[in-house]
C-alpha cells in the first residue's frame, strides 16, 4: 500500500514539474536546455525560504499543487484552442541521446545506497531529520554536528523525498536531477542546433569531467561537483542570451541564489557566474540602458538574498553554537605556530604541483590542449579563437581559488586537519571541473564560429564549403561520440561496481543489524548505544561507524569500541542502554560468554541490571 501511494505521489510530482516547465516555456520563452535547471533551482529556493519560515511541509504542498494547477490549465487551454500551442515538441537526435544516457545513470542511482563518510556525518542525516521533523535543524538537533552547512540542495532533496519516499536511492535520484539538468543547460550554449558535431564535441568534453570527479562521485550526496557545474550552467545561459541580458538575468537568478546556499564556498562559484554577467553587460551595446543595468544589479542582489538569509539564521537562531572549524576557536585566535604554517605551506605546494594527482593532471592536460587548439586554429584554420583569452582568465580563477584554499588551511581549519590537508583533493577537483568545463564550452563556441557557412545562409545540402569539409565533419562526429561513449561506459562500470559491492561495506553491515529507523514526529532515540567492531581502515577511530550508527538508529548517543578490557567491562556497559555487535572476534566471544553467559553474534543486546549483575539480552 505504501509503495502504491509513493508511486502515485511520484507521478503527481513529475506532472507538477512538467506544469512548471510548460509555464516557464510559454511565459519566458527560453530554450528548453535551461528550463529544467531553472525550475529545479526555483523550487529549491522556494522550499528553502519556506523552511526558514518554519513551513517546510506546507511550502512543499503549495509548490506541488501549484505545479499541478499550471499543468491542468495548460491542458484545458490546449483542448479549447483551435490550433494547439507548443504543448509537446519533437525530440532531436541530441535530445534522445541525452535523455537515454540520463535515464541509464538515474536508473543506477535508484539502486544505489550511501557509503561515503560525509553522507552520514552531515548530508544524509540532515535530510533525514528534515523529513522526520518537517523542519530545518535547530540548536537542539543533537544529531546534526555541523549546523552551519547551508541547506540549498537539502531543501530540494527534501521536496522530492517528501512525496517519493525516504529511501537513500531517492535522495541520490533527487540530487542526480540537479546534476544532469546542469549538464543539459551547458548544451544550451550551442546556437546552431543542426550542427550535431557541436553536441558530440560537448558530449565528449563534458564527459571527461567525470574523470576528475572520482573523489566526489554522484553516488553520494556531496555537493562539491554541483558547485562548478552550476557555475558552468550559469555561464552557458549568460552567453546564449548575451544580447538579451534581461532574459539571462531571469534565468540565472534562481541558479545563483541556490548556488550560494549549496555550500559555504558556493558564494565563490556564484561570484564567477555573476562576474561573467557583469562583463557581458559592460562589453555589450546594452550597457547604456538603465533597465539592463537595473536588471543586472537586481539579479546580483536577489542572488545574494539566500546567502545573507542563511548568515542571518546562523547569527540569530544559532548564536553561540559551535560549528565546524569553530570548536577550536580559542586555539585559532592565538594562531598556528610558524612551524605548523610552514609545514602546511610546504605540503600544500607539493600537493598543488604533484602531476600524479588528478587535479594537477587535469589542469596540465587541458592547458596543453587549449594552447595546441589555439595554435592550430590560427595557423591551419586561419581563425582567431577566444580560447586563449578564456584560458588566461580561468588560470587567474584557479590561482585565486588555490590561494583561498591555502588561507583556509592556514587560518580557519583546526591544526590536526590542516597539517594533513584534509579534503584537499575534493576542493581541488571542484575548481578543475570548472577549469576544464569552461575551456570545453569556449572551444564549442569557437568551433561553431569556425564553420564557413552559418545555418540558414545556404540550403542544408550546401552547408559545407567542400565535400572534404563534410567528410571531416562526419569523421569528427564519429570520433567525439566514440570517445564520449567510452568515457561514460567507464563511469557506468564504476558506478555499477560501487552499487554491486554495497553488501561488503560498513554501512551495509550496520544496516543489516540496526535497520533504518524513522520515528513519527522526528523524536530522537535518546537511548545510549555502544557499538563493537574492528578498526579496519580506521572505521572506529575516524568515527565512521559511529556516524553510520547515528544515521540508521536516529540516535545522537552512539559510541564504539574495538576491544573489551575484562577489568572494566561491567563499568563500561553500565553506561549504555544497548550493545550493538557489528563484528565479533574471539576475544569478545570469550569475554561475553564468561561474564554474561551469551554466545555472542551480530545483533543488538539490551543492557539491564539484575541486582549487581549486568544482563545482556538479544533483541
Amino acid at each position: 500500500m505504501l509503495f502504491l501511494l509513493q508511486l502515485v505521489m511520484g507521478i503527481l510530482l513529475i506532472l507538477s514539474m512538467a506544469g512548471y516547465m510548460q509555464f516557464v516555456r510559454r511565459v519566458l520563452a527560453i530554450r528548453w536546455e535551461f528550463i529544467p535547471i531553472f525550475v529545479f533551482s526555483a523550487i529549491a529556493c522556494i522550499i528553502y525560504f519556506a523552511g526558514l519560515a518554519g513551513q517546510l511541509f506546507i511550502g512543499s504542498m503549495v509548490v506541488l499543487v501549484a505545479g499541478l494547477l499550471l499543468l491542468r490549465g495548460r491542458v484545458v487551454q490546449a483542448l479549447y484552442q483551435s490550433k494547439r500551442g507548443p504543448w509537446f515538441f519533437p525530440f532531436s537526435l541530441f535530445q534522445w541521446s541525452f535523455l537515454g544516457g540520463v535515464f541509464v545513470f538515474l536508473l543506477i542511482l535508484f539502486q544505489t545506497e550511501l557509503t561515503h563518510y560525509d553522507n552520514f556525518s552531515h548530508w544524509a542525516i540532515v535530510v533525514k531529520e528534515m523529513l522526520s521533523t518537517n523542519a530545518f535543524p535547530t540548536p537542539n538537533s543533537d544529531l546534526i554536528e555541523f549546523k552551519n552547512y547551508p541547506l540549498g540542495t537539502s531543501s530540494f532533496i527534501y521536496y522530492i523525498c517528501r512525496f517519493m519516499g525516504h529511501a537513500q536511492s531517492t535522495m541520490l535520484l533527487a540530487q542526480g536531477l540537479l546534476i544532469f539538468s546542469c549538464f543539459y543547460a551547458m548544451f544550451g550554449i550551442v546556437s546552431e542546433k543542426k550542427r550535431f558535431l557541436l553536441y558530440a564535441f560537448l558530449g565528449f568534453g563534458l564527459s571527461t569531467l567525470s574523470f576528475f570527479n572520482l573523489t566526489i562521485r554522484i553516488t553520494n550526496l556531496l555537493v562539491d561537483f554541483l558547485l562548478p557545474i552550476y557555475a558552468l550552467a550559469m555561464v552557458a545561459a549568460i552567453y546564449q542570451y548575451r544580447h538579451d541580458l534581461k532574459r539571462a538575468c531571469i534565468i540565472i537568478l534562481p541558479l545563483a541564489g541556490l548556488l550560494t546556499i549549496i555550500k559555504s564556498t558556493g558564494i565563490i562559484f556564484a561570484a564567477i557566474g555573476l562576474i561573467f554577467l557583469v562583463y557581458n553587460w559592460l562589453t555589450n551595446k546594452q550597457r547604456a540602458s538603465w533597465k539592463i543595468g537595473l536588471a543586472v544589479v537586481g539579479t546580483i542582489t536577489g542572488a545574494l538574498l539566500p546567502y545573507f538569509s542563511w548568515s542571518w539564521r546562523m547569527a540569530t537562531v544559532f548564536h553561540g553554537v559551535d560549528n565546524k572549524f569553530e570548536g577550536a576557536a580559542a586555539a585559532l585566535k592565538a594562531g598556528k605556530t610558524a612551524e605548523q604554517k610552514w609545514q602546511i605551506l610546504e605540503l600544500f605546494l607539493k600537493s598543488s604541483i604533484d602531476i600524479t594527482t588528478r587535479p594537477v593532471l587535469g589542469i596540465v592536460i587541458f592547458q596543453i590542449a587549449a594552447i595546441a587548439a589555439s595554435i592550430v586554429a590560427y595557423v591551419v584554420l586561419k581563425k582567431k579563437w577566444n580560447l586563449w583569452k578564456v584560458l588566461i582568465a580561468l588560470n587567474v580563477v584557479v590561482l585565486l581559488y588555490y590561494v583561498g584554499i591555502l588561507a583556509l588551511y592556514l587560518y580557519s581549519m583546526p591544526v590536526d586537519e590542516a597539517i594533513k590537508l584534509a579534503g584537499f583533493e575534493r576542493y581541488a577537483s571542484s575548481i578543475v571541473v570548472l577549469f576544464a568545463g569552461g575551456l570545453v564550452l569556449c572551444a564549442a563556441v569557437d568551433i561553431e564560429r569556425t564553420f564557413h557557412y552559418r545555418i540558414g545562409e545556404v540550403p542544408d545540402y550546401q552547408a559545407f564549403k567542400t565535400v572534404q569539409t563534410k567528410r571531416h565533419y562526419q569523421q569528427g562526429i564519429i570520433a567525439c561520440v566514440a570517445l564520449a561513449v567510452t568515457i561514460l561506459l567507464s563511469e557506468y562500470n564504476g558506478m555499477m561496481s560501487i552499487t554491486s559491492s554495497y553488501n561488503k561495506t560498513l554501512p551495509y553491515e550496520v544496516y543489516s543489524v540496526t535497520g533504518d529507523r524513522w520515528y513519527t514526529g522526528g523524536q530522537e532515540d535518546t537511548n545510549k548505544y555502544l557499538f563493537y567492531g574492528s578498526d579496519r581502515d580506521q572505521q572506529v577511530t575516524s568515527y565512521y561507524m559511529q556516524y553510520i550508527g547515528r544515521y540508521f538508529l536516529y540516535a545522537p548517543h552512539v559510541d564504539a569500541i574495538v576491544l573489551f578490557y575484562e577489568d572494566n567491562m561491567d563499568n563500561l556497559l553500565s553506561n549504555y542502554d544497548y550493545l550493538v555487535v557489528i563484528e565479533t572476534d574471539s576475544n569478545a566471544e570469550w569475554l561475553l560468554k564468561k561474564h554474561y553467559g551469551i554466545d555472542v553474534q551480530k545483533g543488538i543486546y539490551k543492557i539491564t541490571h539484575s541486582g549487581d549483575r549486568i544482563v545482556l539480552t538479544l533483541t
